[in-house]
């Protein structure tokens, strides 16, 4: 699944420790889902989506080629 997850930290100037410290995961699952190697789950993603005050489709997107 592709998403806009390292964009959105960097317009706040945010490091990955400190989206996880926001979303209480570990730095390690933010890379993971920034790298796309790992698709959060609903509630992870609608606490993403809040965080950022966005709706989660405007976050991530399919991944057309899987």
């Amino acid at each position: 699944m592709k998403n806009r997850l390292k964009v959105l930290r960097a317009e706040r100037n945010w490091s990955q420790a400190d989206l996880a410290d926001h979303l209480n995961v570990s730095r390690q699952t933010v890379n993971a889902i920034e790298t796309e190697k790992y698709d959060p789950s609903l509630p992870l993603a609608f606490k993403i989506a809040t965080l950022f005050e966005l709706k989660i489709e405007e976050i991530f997107t399919p991944d057309k080629e899987k």
